[in-house]
């Protein structure tokens, strides 16, 4: 039974090729071309950057707030700011930013003008670590696009732009739509 298990293992198809259906073609487009690139590209260029957040035990999504925190400045933001500008959705920044002010990296405080506001700002310690880590992931970077002629790079840079301000404007049908399925999967989750 063992070997078995193993041949299915290595030849997913062959079970079905044996009950005589054929697995139907999936036709493939540019556009999942380029999309399944991008997902590629993406896991190889981050794993880049945790080896280098490792040693500091820090997060990608920690990273990310800490350098949201840094270009808000002296007055801070709150906590729906935060997530609002985060590169990825964290589904509970809350807990995150505990992490961060537990370590001394990030102080929040509630405002004296509207108790309902709490400003969430970078310490010391969290710009000292930020320094740290300016150099090395410059040079990641440029290490990782180096094969890349800075012409295209420069067009490249537009191209993302480009797409992703049309993806993150609210009249994007595309969006809407996205939108709407994501409304609708939730509703159905909580009739469930």
């Amino acid at each position: 039974m063992a070997a078995t298990t193993k041949s299915r293992l290595k030849a997913p198809g062959a079970a079905i090729a044996s009950t005589g259906a054929a697995s139907p073609a999936v036709p493939s487009s540019l556009e999942q071309q380029v999309f399944l690139d991008l997902v590629r590209l993406n896991w190889a260029l981050v794993r880049d950057v945790e080896e280098i957040l490792k040693p500091f035990d820090l997060s990608g999504s920690q990273f990310n707030v800490l350098r949201i925190l840094r270009g808000a400045g002296p007055s801070g933001l709150a906590c729906g700011e935060v997530g609002g500008r985060m590169i990825t959705h964290d589904p509970d920044i809350t807990r995150l930013l505990d992490r961060l002010e537990n370590r001394g990296l990030i102080s929040r405080a509630r405002q004296e003008d509207d108790r309902r506001v709490v400003k969430t700002r970078i310490t010391p310690e969290g710009l000292r670590i930020l320094g740290e880590l300016d150099a090395p992931l410059c040079a990641v970077h440029r290490r990782q696009f180096s094969a890349v002629p800075p012409a295209q790079l420069a067009e490249l840079a537009k191209l993302l732009s480009d797409i992703r301000s049309k993806w993150e404007t609210p009249d994007c049908p595309e969006h809407a739509v996205s939108d709407a399925r994501a409304d609708h999967a939730g509703s159905a989750e909580e009739d469930a």
